[in-house]
């Protein structure tokens, strides 16, 4: 997991080893100060000598100064190293998220990424700015103010040895009971931001169904849990601070009474006794930091392995060592294609499919829910691969194509009508990036989205609100089909993409196919019969097989699931996933 965060160090690898540096040389001159206030109060003060006050003050003073100077310089580079190592981090999971296929992206939930780029990014980048600045501040000067106190009395350094084991053991106690608490408390983030996500994306619905009582409720749920998980390591992470005082009072107490003792003998001078109350106060300060920055890193470890599973996820599809980057026409080839969503384990979607497509024909889809339809075309533009067999377009298996260039190729219009926030231009350049405002009125014209898109006061430069919140279902499906024929593509495939649109739409896009694109090979799933009736042919999909896959006028006498599908909706215009009426 480490190995992987930090290769995303990149460019900040400078500051980053500048700063354990600067922390050092910041760490020596303060340590110095103590010791020169001994030498101001012995050899100055007591002594009765004003030069050496002078002295020993001036030495105190640049001292200081370049703490502070070598403070700042480890601040200005420790700034830098940590948002820059938290922006590379966000920057490598969403580039390594858009080469996931959809294999990939079943893993996780939206909830689940939007956290890791978020939260666990901002925990990560917290405890490396710690980490480079306490991990190795603390144990400097815990090591520098140890061996200080040797130098100056050994018999009392006893007193703080016994100290820093009490403490060591009480926190290591404290520590240990968080880190499993805090392991729980990033898995309940997804829940929240499950539910956040949800509620705002389909608002909608919620205010429809008079549900906000039932969502408040949820979302209470999620954020109480949350709640008590924090409550619950917050609180043992607050009883730090009380033993740490308990134990430096302590040592205050012990050290008071034993070196005034020292002194009366003189075995100790005033200056020393001085010196050693605050390397004693910097070492236990040490220890509380360092038990501190053991929780953090606790606290980010679990954030670290989330943020690590995401960015070692490989691709489950990639492309060829010399992809191809031409295709030749829109014809498409299933040969003995076996298909499942979990390869090697799970039932099948469909099973030794065979088919031949000939480019620019016209092709329907059919068949009831679950029967394959969606998951047959995703093999055609390799949004999936096949377990066994192959699928080619335009005669060429699709896995040695380029990914980018099939896909240019094979355009989809998928289930599910996707817009982005910005104006109806922006979106449709989607297609094509440097699309003229006349190729995509021609879009649009046979997607028959230019007479609403004329209606609109600011016409192409309406803005889109995200998802197309601001568009009717129809008009969001016409501006998806008119972005995918500005790629010019030899295979369209709308997967009911028309579903609301109404019938006489559905009718005049399908002839403006016809007459505009009549060599691209065209693929439609639809639920309506009418939106198929007109194809040069139309597969019947049943339980992931072929039914049928001819002509309507042919699979109305010959293939009885298509006749029952044309029987019910021709009586009731009801989804064909539903029975016929019985007849009375």
């Amino acid at each position: 997991m480490v190995k992987t965060l930090l290769k995303q160090l990149g460019e900040y690898k400078r500051e980053s080893l500048l700063t354990p540096v600067f922390v050092g040389l910041d760490v020596l001159t303060e340590l110095m100060i103590p010791f020169t206030t001994a030498s101001i109060i012995d050899k100055g003060i007591e002594a009765g000598d004003i030069g050496n006050v002078y002295y020993y003050g001036a030495v105190m003073m640049v001292l200081a100064c370049l703490s502070m100077i070598f403070g700042m310089l480890a601040g200005k580079c420790i700034a830098a190293a940590s948002t820059g190592f938290a922006c590379n981090l966000r920057e490598a999971m969403y580039e390594n998220i858009q080469s996931f296929s959809f294999s990939n992206i079943d893993k996780y939930s939206t909830a689940g990424l939007v956290t890791r780029m978020t939260t666990d990014v901002t925990n990560v980048q917290n405890a490396y700015q710690m980490a480079l600045r306490i991990v190795v501040r603390s144990p400097l000067v815990l090591i520098c103010s140890i061996s200080m106190c040797f130098v100056i009395s050994k018999k009392l350094s006893a007193i703080f040895l016994v100290a820093i084991i009490v403490l060591s053991l009480i926190l290591f106690l404290i520590i240990r009971s968080t880190i499993k608490t805090f392991e729980q408390v990033f898995r309940k983030y997804d829940d929240l931001n499950a539910s956040v996500q949800e509620n705002v994306s389909a608002i909608r619905v919620v205010k429809a169904f008079v549900r906000e009582d039932y969502e408040n409720i949820k979302f209470t749920k999620a954020a109480e849990n949350l709640y008590r998980l924090f409550v619950k390591a917050e609180r043992l992470i607050a009883l730090n601070n009380p033993v740490m005082m308990l134990v430096v009072y302590g040592c205050i107490i012990a050290l008071s009474w034993f070196g005034a003792r020292f002194i009366v003998i003189g075995e100790l001078t005033t200056g020393n006794l001085t010196s050693l109350f605050s390397y004693i106060m910097s070492t236990l300060m040490s220890l509380m930091m360092l038990s501190m920055i053991f929780v953090i890193l606790a606290m980010s470890a679990a954030s670290g392995r989330r943020i690590a599973e995401v960015l070692n996820e490989k691709a489950s599809l990639t492309n060829p060592e010399n992809p191809v980057f031409e295709i030749a026409d829109g014809r498409i080839d299933f040969d003995h294609v076996s298909f499942s969503y979990q390869q090697g384990d799970g039932e099948e979607t469909f099973s030794d499919i065979s088919l031949h497509i000939a480019s620019g024909e016209t092709i329907g889809i059919i068949g009831g829910t679950g029967s394959g339809k969606s998951s047959l075309v995703g093999l055609i533009s390799r949004l999936y691969d096949v377990n066994a067999g192959s699928v080619s377009v335009g005669g060429m298996d699709v896995r040695n194509y380029d990914m980018e260039a099939l896909r240019n190729q094979v355009a989809v219009v998928l289930q599910k009508n996707v817009l982005f926030s910005g104006t109806v231009l922006e979106n449709l350049r989607w297609g094509k990036e440097d699309a003229t405002l006349e190729e995509c009125r021609e879009a649009c014209m046979q997607a028959c989205a230019e007479e609403f898109i004329e209606r609109f006061p600011e016409k192409y430069d309406t803005w889109v609100e995200q998802g197309g919140a601001n568009l009717s279902g129809g008009q969001r499906q016409r501006l998806c089909i008119a972005r995918a024929l500005l790629k010019k593509p030899k295979v369209l495939i709308l997967d009911d993409s028309t579903s609301a649109v109404d019938t006489a739409t559905d009718s005049r896009i399908r002839r403006a196919f016809a007459a505009k694109i009549p060599g691209t090979t065209k693929i439609i799933i639809a639920q309506r019969i009418s939106s198929v009736q007109d194809a040069d042919r139309i597969m019947v999909l049943e339980n992931g097989k072929i039914s049928g896959f001819d002509s309507h006028d042919n699979l109305i006498k010959t293939n009885s699931i298509y006749q029952e599908i044309c029987e019910t909706q021709l009586k009731g215009g009801g989804d064909f996933d539903q029975p016929p009426a019985e007849n009375n």
